[in-house]
């Protein structure tokens, strides 16, 4: 019995090395190819795809250190509040600015509005499914404790890592070219996500291709978030795209608000609001040093 399982949770790990391996070259072709329509041969398209697949693949990153390394619930909470930081960063100065100065105060407000109570709509159904705590490294119910919030699980967890990613792909319409400080804002967040829910999925007993099964559809996904974000929005008028990218914002914040930022006070508590503003200026410096 025992060697089944050291075979299974093995076969689980040469997957999951594979994936991330083959993620890694995959962006790092782009970077070798150079950024932009101008000096790469691979088609825009496939570019924004590539970029979310890379920042999604941290989340697997993630996911291997929660499964791998034994870390405490305070030290998960503050990377969680550091990795929120850095998304309200993000969102404020390469999102909603950027759909401000694109479509103006009014399509980016009910943007943003459209994002938020869709994504809040979403999560509290699924929270109810037994997905309320899958950011959390302690607390997650295990199937046989709630039947069938091993799907509310896997759906909420896919459901959170689209609007960020979408968010790269957008930042692809104005010029072609991506924004640098979005993606690594977004690959720096996605690794305490990865981080605190795998943790907290071994904990529940949950199997090991259970939890990097999702973590790889999630990176997976990542890439076609990001390359819809791109191919279907660049053909739509500026005020579309403008709200479009605020609706992403909207999401985001609200996933924050809902997911990580309670993990991270939880666990730090007089202590989060520091993490989170140390992770707010390092990406508003990505950002001021990248525009």
């Amino acid at each position: 019995m025992k060697t089944n399982i050291k075979a299974h949770t093995g076969n689980g790990f040469t997957l999951m090395r594979m994936t991330f391996a083959l993620i890694l070259m995959m962006a790092g072709t782009i970077a070798a190819q150079g950024e932009g329509a101008g000096g790469s041969g691979i088609p825009l398209w496939l570019q924004a795809g590539l970029w979310g697949l890379f920042a999604g693949a941290a989340s697997l990153l993630g996911a291997v250190i929660g499964y791998k390394v034994q870390l405490s619930q305070r030290v998960i909470a503050g990377i969680m509040a550091f990795g929120s930081g850095v998304l309200i960063s993000a969102l404020s100065f390469e999102l909603m600015e950027e759909a401000f100065h694109q479509g103006g105060l009014l399509s980016t407000v009910i943007g943003f509005f459209a994002g938020a109570l869709t994504y809040s709509g979403i999560n509290g159904l699924l929270s109810r499914m037994g997905a309320k705590h899958r950011k959390r490294s302690t607390g997650q119910p295990s199937e046989s404790e709630e039947e069938g919030s091993g799907t509310a699980i896997a759906v909420g967890a896919l459901l959170d890592g689209i609007p960020e990613s979408l968010a790269i792909g957008l930042t692809m319409l104005a010029g072609g070219v991506v924004s640098m400080a979005t993606v690594l804002a977004i690959f720096i967040s996605n690794i305490p996500e990865g981080l605190s829910s795998s943790a907290g999925m071994k904990e529940a007993g949950r199997s090991t291709s259970y939890i990097f099964g999702i973590w790889i559809a999630i990176a997976v996904l990542a890439g076609l978030s990001s390359l819809v974000g791109y191919s279907v929005y660049i053909n739509l008028s500026i005020e579309a795209r403008a709200a479009t990218t605020a609706i992403a914002a909207g999401a985001i914040l609200s996933m924050l608000a809902e997911t990580m930022i309670p993990e991270a006070f939880e666990g730090t508590h007089n202590w989060a609001g520091i993490i989170t503003c140390a992770g707010f200026v390092c990406a508003f410096a990505l950002s001021m040093l990248g525009g």
